[in-house]
């Protein structure tokens, strides 16, 4: 097993005890909570006349269900309002800090909690949501929980969980022009497989992440569970201390030399010891799209859609699934595919410089005759700071539409889905069958640059292209 590691260091320190089953029982230092999955866990509580065990270390955000567009109270959807009303009463009932529609924090759950300096090095943070696995970025390990362990965590402020081994992925090098974060870990999952994390948590490592800002290591880390890790992580340094000082949760003073000090000492040893050891060269990585019905069945985007026969064995009877359902055949290429939908926003590629990004590619341009394209901030304070940069401005005089934040057409449970086989540049983090809400509808998952060159174009095209005659 792994020694040395920041997973092993931070694992140590907030071990309770080990259960009869043999697993640990974890303390969770940040419990975050929304509102698709918590109601059910607090109906526990009350049935077992339980209390939150401590509220002070639970923060509650509305993201999933809330429209994009018209937010007036009560929601057009009755059970988004009735589970709107339900944390609304949850948090005030539990005196849980909540960040309401409104209220100039709410947002993405994984987007808020990292802005407002709730995510620290060193912590174990849970969520009732995969995806939790992005707060990795700052040297946390997070987990993505189901709603027993929400009421669990809730109650006891601890999980039950079994280690993890750990493996090192590192990429070395910098990053050619028009390749992103989305790029480097829709190309490793690929690599490695959807289920090749399986009882692992990643550790990113190499000088291709060293170079990263905290926003593009959030995005990979957004997406090491698409790659069948339970968590990813990135060991902190000096970029994850300046993205810190100065936040709203953030140590001050006297109290932020002695955390920064602390936060140094967890990083991995020099000389620890990993289960397994991958590395990879950045300047091999391309921008890269999924043409299939998981986030591993991906391709640069100079390459045709792969034949059968050039897939490993196991992998052919959901590449044919993939091929049927997404009408694309093997040999063809990905690049001039038509777009009907171009969606910008979500946990992974809705923050800040995810729209810098695609704002250069829009700048002066015009979206495609019959391409829906939207953009969808991940905060309010992300959308604050855009309009305060002009890019809501771009995006409007391009045709896109500007829209309020939330979680949006990830997962579409709200407002905003595909309507029948329609077809979806996307920048979010899933492409399975029906997650963009229509039970035929298409997702090709891409950076923010790349669906911004797919709505101008209308089709699959390689923003480099677009880079160049700039």
């Amino acid at each position: 097993m792994s020694k040395g590691t920041l997973f092993d260091k931070v694992w140590d320190l907030h071990t309770v005890g080990t259960l009869a089953s043999g697993q640990t029982q974890l303390f969770i230092g940040l419990h975050l909570i929304h509102e698709v999955t918590s109601p059910q866990a607090f109906a526990m509580l009350r049935e077992r006349g339980l209390k939150v065990l401590f509220p002070n270390r639970t923060i509650a955000t509305v993201d999933h269900i809330v429209p994009t567009e018209n937010q007036a109270r009560p929601f057009a959807d009755s059970l988004a309002e009735e589970m709107m009303q339900a944390l609304e009463k949850n948090c005030q009932d539990n005196d849980i800090t909540f960040y309401n529609v409104g209220c100039g924090n709410q947002g993405i759950v994984h987007v808020i909690a990292p802005e407002l300096g709730l995510t620290q090095p060193g912590m174990t943070i849970a969520c009732g949501d995969s995806h939790t696995s992005t707060h990795g970025a700052f040297g946390a390990i997070a987990f993505g929980i189901g709603t027993s362990q929400v009421r669990d965590v809730l109650a006891s402020q601890t999980l039950a969980l079994s280690k993890l081994k750990v493996r090192k992925i590192e990429v070395n090098g910098t990053l050619n022009p028009g390749v992103y974060a989305k790029d480097v870990i829709l190309h490793i999952i690929r690599t490695l497989g959807v289920k090749g994390g399986v009882g692992y948590a990643y550790e990113y490592a190499g000088t291709t992440f060293e170079q990263m800002s905290m926003e593009e290591r959030m995005t990979v880390c957004n997406m090491a569970i698409e790659g069948g890790a339970r968590c990813g992580y990135i060991n902190p340094d000096a970029v994850t201390f300046e993205y810190l000082k100065g936040r709203d949760f953030a140590p001050h003073g006297a109290s932020w030399d002695k955390a920064v000090e602390w936060w140094t000492h967890i990083r991995s040893d020099a000389d620890a010891d990993y289960d397994d050891v991958v590395v990879f060269d950045a300047a091999e990585i391309s921008p890269t799209v999924t043409w299939g019905i998981t986030p591993g069945q991906g391709i640069a985007i100079n390459q045709p859609v792969p034949l059968p026969n050039d897939l490993p064995a196991a992998e052919r009877p959901i590449a044919e699934e993939a091929y049927q359902y997404m009408d694309l055949s093997p040999g063809t290429p990905i690049q001039g595919t038509k777009i009907d939908v171009c969606f910008i926003g979500s946990c992974t590629n809705g923050r800040i410089s995810d729209l810098r990004e695609a704002a250069k590619i829009a700048k002066g341009r015009h979206v495609a005759e019959g391409i829906k394209a939207f953009v969808v901030p991940g905060s309010e304070r992300v959308k604050q700071q855009a309009e305060a940069e002009g890019l809501d401005r771009i995006f409007l005089d391009a045709g896109f539409e500007w829209r309020e934040p939330g979680c949006s057409m990830c997962l579409a449970m709200n407002p905003d889905k595909l309507q029948g086989r329609q077809i979806s540049a996307s920048s979010s983090n899933r492409n399975f069958k029906g997650r963009q809400g229509s039970s035929s509808g298409r997702t090709l998952l891409m950076s923010p640059a790349m669906v911004a060159a797919a709505a101008i174009t209308g089709q699959v095209s390689d923003v480099r292209s677009l880079l160049a005659s700039q």
